[in-house]
């Protein structure tokens, strides 16, 4: 039978093995070398019936997206994370789990991924190799699929090795109504864990600070954990993972949306003693450091014992804490309690802390 008079999707053949040991241009032109590396690395890591066709854009059913909710939610997202690996994971993993997570938080189910890269010419074949099963591995864990991409070839130094960008689609379903500004005086404020690993992973892998510390990356899929939270709260007020800027940016983005003061309780922030020291000799402040792998959670008072519960039960959530709560005034401020019995407050991160963190 004729596969073009069934309607069904004609599936290209793959072109074999990508040869050589390191990317070079003609990896990036258009010919049999892009596409041997297209089917040989990306295609054999991501291969699903939706990619499957190979076609310049990956395609839907509206019913079935329907079916799941009424909204959906639409993110992307550039990875330049410098080195590209690092205790707890690599570049790949972390523009999966950045990407699932920035649908998570607006109470979306993520379903669809996509990948670009920008590779240097030069760089190793076998790195790359393990950076894209990383992202499969990631993308299996999360329960999403990669379903369209795109690679480039730069010359040497055009590019420093790689750069990704992942875009996510999701589904909202029908009540959820997550958003900062609806931050209200009485609600509590959680995060899901300890805070700052993720920036002094990266810190500690470059070479130049010499630094020796026993801490990993918290990159980690929440949307997991997102889902559980909505089943114990369907009314959570704000979400969001706290990447770059750290909680003390995400904290400021609600109150000032909101209009509302949020103050925050220091000997309650899970933070590891050696984020601590790290902060303390780089003279950081923990709060800005970035996360891979925590969210800020604001929520009605009569629901935060349930949500720190429902945290506490999930792998992700196991070290949550309840870190502050929401007033009235003075309106878009974030003030600390500090251990030492004092007030400060907790402004917006100015200038880069620390750049190439995710």
């Amino acid at each position: 039978m004729n596969r073009a008079t069934t309607g069904a999707p004609r599936i290209r053949q793959r072109t074999g093995k990508v040869r050589g040991g390191t990317i070079t241009l003609a990896h990036g032109s258009g010919g049999k070398a892009m596409h041997d590396l297209v089917d040989d690395v990306f295609v054999g890591a991501f291969d699903n019936p939706a990619l499957a066709p190979l076609e310049d854009q990956a395609r839907f059913d509206l019913a079935e997206l329907i079916r799941q909710g009424d909204r959906l939610a639409f993110t992307t997202d550039s990875y330049v994370v410098d080195p590209l690996f690092f205790a707890g994971g690599n570049i790949g993993e972390l523009a999966v789990n950045g990407t699932v997570n920035d649908l998570a938080v607006s109470g979306a189910r993520a379903l669809y991924l996509s990948c670009a890269v920008i590779l240097e010419e030069g760089f190793p074949l076998s790195d790359l190799r393990l950076i894209v099963d990383a992202m499969q591995q990631a993308a299996a864990t999360a329960g999403v699929m990669f379903v369209t991409g795109d690679t480039k070839v730069v010359n040497r130094g055009a590019v420093d090795k790689l750069f990704i960008n992942t875009s996510g689609i999701g589904v909202i379903p029908e009540g959820t109504n997550i958003a900062a500004q609806r931050a209200r005086p009485g609600d509590k404020v959680l995060v899901n864990g300890y805070v700052g690993d993720h920036g002094v992973a990266i810190l500690a892998a470059r070479d130049d600070l010499a630094l020796d510390v026993p801490i990993a990356s918290d990159t980690q899929p929440l949307n997991g954990l997102v889902s559980r939270l909505l089943a114990v709260c369907p009314d959570i007020h704000c979400l969001r993972d706290a990447t770059r800027g750290g909680i003390a940016t995400v904290l400021n983005e609600f109150a000032q949306a909101a209009n509302v003061c949020i103050t925050l309780n220091e000997p309650t922030i899970p933070v590891r003693e050696a984020v601590w020291g790290v902060s303390e000799i780089l003279g950081l402040d923990p709060l800005y450091f970035a996360n891979e792998g925590k969210l800020v959670a604001v929520v009605p008072a009569a629901y935060a014992g349930a949500v720190l519960a429902a945290m506490r039960s999930h792998p992700a959530g196991a070290d949550a804490a309840i870190i502050g709560d929401v007033s009235a005034s003075p309106e878009g401020c974030v003030i600390m309690h500090t251990a030492f019995g004092g007030e400060r407050i907790v402004d917006m991160l100015v200038g880069d802390q620390l750049p190439r963190i995710c």
